[in-house]
């Protein structure tokens, strides 16, 4: 799933988005249980989950510590004025450069005001995609849109202006063409008025552009500096407000030489820091703390993910590895569980017997308390010099089914009622992403420069994700880089699927799992031939990798089912291109969806029409099919339930031509919004899961799946699929109302002889808004009651922005 480089994606995504409220609200549906279309697949009740926005790390994955390995450079030094989220922040001689990142951002502390002009010189290098400033900025977070402003920024590839709105997600305005040269020094001037935004380029005297907002203008805030994924430097920032005009120095104090997800803890600077970059255990670089001598301790503590603190149980125990070694440690080295500030210890372990080689040394810590937040602590109270990496801190009495993933996080998900999970998305497409690199012992798994983390590793991994499908009962699907070797994808199968007297299956036994995964799906790459547009050459560069990595694979067992991954555009002569190539051999197109807009099953279903019907066109006897792996948005609200739910009516529809629908994400970490997309079902703290509204629209879903559609058609903006049973004495509709107000609707129920008058009703509704919070869980949940509706013609009046699932016996 890729970022600002889709946002034409998003764009277009707009462009479809239907005047709800206009809805006619007189209604007809007719069901006709007679007229059986097609069967529908029982795995439609997917998910997609990939390492974005926490999904793995800080989240299933039951690794507590965040930084394991130790790889984030030390924080960026202190800005005098500023606060960085995100990015090594580097200042210079009245500049400051950034490192490409899932954008970083560089906030003023202090407002210019209301009405002000800034001015700012931007270099963009090697990484290029989009650099800028943000204005009207409040409630700044880490995260690449964990904030409230506006974005102003170049984008050097579309050679455009960018104008967009970030309330915790982003929102496109505007685009305007650009005719300069983004190679050199680009100047970037901005006259806020508040609401409305001059833009000069350059020492050019006419604006380019005067951007508004004319829909729920923002509030006045601060000025940041922001990229995404661009390596940039900034200089001569100047402000001028009421005729006085202040220029930036980015005068800054250095820290402590400590790997960025971790703090150093310095009592009475009992010593200092060092990452050393010569002799890692793993990874590039590892942790060094150094004791000058004396009584104080010196260490370094670790709060989970982005710091949000580690969720703790009383009586539960919290064990772990570290890899050390260390000159002089007379007295050990100690690990702890604290409160975050350290004042209160609820356990503690020390660890003797250093040597000055790297060795894994084990712990295990009995909480004493109960505590949302605690911090695990690393430290030294006397003399000498102690080298970290590879640190691990895990619950098995909070674990799910043994494996080392969340309980709670698990069980939800089997909750919701998925049967189908795919793991794949942007980060199978960082280099680094190969699946020789996420097997065997995690210690020794290399980490890399992930999409979506720059400094990711490789604790978690397709093994590690078909173990979980396998424990929690889901169909598994998973994408692979697409310059993967085909040696290493055949080497691939057979650790996967070989007999255990294989070369790679005998390896997989060795690794702990003696019987081979029950894997059918594979996907070739993702979203491939996306980010540059409609480019023929990365088109015929996509069919060369699939059908060489697919005959690799299909040569170790013809049994598997491969997806295509190339980005559909339905206009374009390379769709009949790519189906050339790849006809007879895969066995499923990825198509990806929108979801946001509660009737986004009207888009979907003319979507799988056109690609059936384009797909027959080239080939009537094709095989080739239609999967959903992605339901996208940028909302995990009430209409994002009703959304999938009419995706899932389109879905139903076309029964015969869609594997599944997997709605993105799977997952997300309140607060925690690194990456947009925040679209998550599951959210989730360190120690509280629960349900957003597409979690119980989808649990409705999957608790009422019937195998076989029926005719049903509908009329006064209601979107209708009609399901019966394989002998015929169960019904049950599947009805949304997307409008804002309520829908009296006429239900002509044909061909269900005698049947029972009592029915049962299941229900989402509320707010097209509504969410849910920790507070209140489960405010926007489904009810369930017991009706009696006589007659075939039923009258029923359905509530504005609702779900409706009447269940029918005879």
């Amino acid at each position: 799933m890729p970022l600002k480089a889709s946002f034409v994606k998003l764009f277009t995504y707009a462009l479809f988005i239907l005047p709800v409220a206009a809805f006619s609200q007189q209604a007809q549906i007719t069901v006709d249980a007679s007229r059986v279309l097609n069967r529908i697949p029982n795995g439609i009740y997917g998910a997609c989950i990939e390492d974005v926005n926490h999904e793995i790390y800080g989240g299933l994955y039951d690794q507590r510590i965040f930084g394991e390995s130790f790889e984030e450079p030390a924080a960026s030094p202190l800005i005098t004025g500023w606060e960085s989220f995100g990015g090594l922040w580097q200042p210079g001689k009245n500049s400051v450069s950034i490192n490409a990142g899932e954008g970083f951002k560089l906030v003023r502390q202090q407002s210019p005001g209301t009405v002000y002009t800034a001015e700012v010189s931007i270099k963009f290098g090697k990484q290029n995609e989009n650099a800028g400033l943000l204005v009207n900025v409040n409630n700044a977070r880490k995260g690449a849109d964990s904030f409230d402003g506006y974005e102003i920024a170049l984008d050097p590839n579309r050679k455009v202006l960018v104008f967009g709105k970030h309330l915790n997600n982003w929102t496109p305005l505007r685009e305007v063409k650009l005719s300069i040269d983004f190679n050199n020094w680009i100047k970037l001037k901005v006259e806020n008025n508040g609401s409305s935004f001059k833009v000069y380029i350059n020492d050019d005297k006419t604006a380019v552009a005067t951007l508004t907002d004319n829909k729920d203008p923002l509030p006045p805030g601060s000025i940041a500096l922001r990229t995404f994924n661009a390596d940039a430097e900034y200089k001569e920032l100047t402000i001028t407000n009421n005729g006085k005009t202040i220029a930036e120095k980015f005068t800054a104090s250095p820290l402590a030489q400590v790997s960025g997800a971790w703090d150093a803890v310095n009592n009475s600077d009992a010593g200092s820091f060092l990452l050393d970059d010569n002799d890692a255990y793993n990874g590039k670089q590892s942790q060094v703390i150094i004791h000058n001598g004396g009584s104080s301790t010196i260490g370094i503590a670790n709060s989970g993910l982005n710091r949000w603190g580690i969720g703790l149980r009383k009586g539960n125990t919290y064990s772990g590895t570290l890899f050390l070694k260390g000159e002089g440690l007379g007295s050990g080295v100690t690990v702890s569980l604290q409160s975050a500030d350290g004042k209160k210890v609820y356990a503690t372990q020390r660890i003797k017997n250093i040597t000055s080689h790297w060795a894994s040394y084990s712990f295990a810590l009995k909480a004493a308390q109960t505590d949302n937040k605690a911090r695990f602590l690393i430290s030294i109270n006397s003399k000498g010099k102690l080298w970290a990496d590879q640190a691990t801190l895990m619950c098995k009495q909070e674990q799910f089914k043994g494996l080392p993933l969340r309980a709670d996080i698990g069980k939800a998900m089997q909750q919701e009622g998925l049967n189908f999970l795919r793991y794949g998305g942007t980060m199978v497409n960082a280099e680094g992403y190969r699946f020789k690199k996420m097997i065997g012992s995690r210690a020794k798994r290399p980490p890399y420069t992930g999409y979506w983390y720059p400094y990711s590793t490789n604790g978690f991994g397709i093994e590690d994700f078909l173990q979980f499908c396998e424990a929690a009962g889901f169909e598994a699907a998973f994408a692979i880089n697409i310059e993967e070797t085909p040696q290493d994808v055949a080497d691939m199968v057979e650790y996967l699927k070989g007999d255990a007297s294989t070369t790679w299956g005998k390896q997989r036994a060795a690794n702990g799992h003696p019987a081979p995964y029950k894997v059918k799906y594979i996907e070739i790459g993702n979203e491939e031939v996306i980010f540059h547009g409609d480019v023929t050459s990365e088109y015929e560069h996509y069919a060369e990798r699939f059908n060489l990595l697919q005959s690799a694979m299909h040569a170790k067992d013809s049994s598997l089912k491969f997806i295509c991954s190339a980005w559909w555009r339905p206009e374009s002569p390379n769709m009949a291109r790519i189906f050339k190539a790849i006809n007879g051999k895969a066995d499923y197109w990825d198509l990806h969806t929108d979801a946001d807009n509660p009737n986004s099953g009207v888009k979907v279903d003319n979507s799988l029409t056109q690609m059936k019907a384009m797909f027959t066109g080239w080939d009537e006897h094709t095989r080739l099919k239609c999967t959903i792996f992605e339901e996208n948005g940028n909302h995990h609200d009430l209409a994002r339930a009703l959304g999938h739910a009419s995706t899932l009516n389109a879905v139903r529809r076309h029964g015969d031509f869609v594997l599944t629908s997997c709605a993105a994400n799977a997952l997300q970490a309140l607060g925690q919004n690194d990456n947009d997309w925040d679209q998550g079902q599951v959210f989730y703290t360190p120690s509280q899961v629960w349900g957003m509204p597409p979690f119980y629209a989808q649990q409705m879903a999957a608790a009422n799946h019937l195998p076989l559609n029926i005719a049903a058609t509908a009329t006064g903006g209601l979107d209708v699929s009609a399901t019966v049973s394989e002998d015929g004495k169960k019904l049950v509709l599947h009805i949304v109302n997307p409008a804002e107000s309520d829908c009296a609707a006429v239900i002509d129920l044909q061909g269900f002889a005698k049947r029972i008058p009592k029915a049962t009703l299941t229900q989402l509704s509320g707010k097209l808004t509504d969410i849910n919070t920790p507070a209140q869980p489960a405010r926007i949940s489904q009810k369930t009651t017991k009706v009696t509706f006589s007659g075939n013609k039923i009258n029923y009046t359905l509530p504005a922005a609702s779900y409706t699932i009447i269940s029918f016996k005879r």
